[in-house]
């Protein structure tokens, strides 16, 4: 009966922790390497650019002259341009 248990906490294991796991640390990651200039996706779905960024915070410009102010965390999806994309 032991083995069983061990083996189901192994599956349990790789199968839903580890992956969770592997997905907090590109979320990590991704906001680590944000800085301005990057487009944004926040997860309530406001899109714009960083224009600034300090340890907590971000700060998007959604227009002109619309500047907000974001936690890192509400960050969702980090788009960053290229040179070759801005040139076209």
């Amino acid at each position: 009966m032991l083995p069983m248990l061990l083996a189901m906490g192994a599956v349990f294991y790789f199968f839903m922790i580890r992956p969770q796991q592997k997905r907090d640390r590109e979320k990590q990651d991704m906001l680590a390497a944000m800085g301005k200039g990057d487009h944004v996706v926040t997860i309530g779905g406001v899109c714009g650019t960083v224009v600034g960024v300090t340890e907590s915070h971000v700060v998007v410009r959604v227009d002109d002259n619309t500047k907000i102010e974001f936690i890192k965390s509400a960050i969702a999806q980090v788009r960053r341009e290229d040179k070759k994309t801005e040139e076209k």
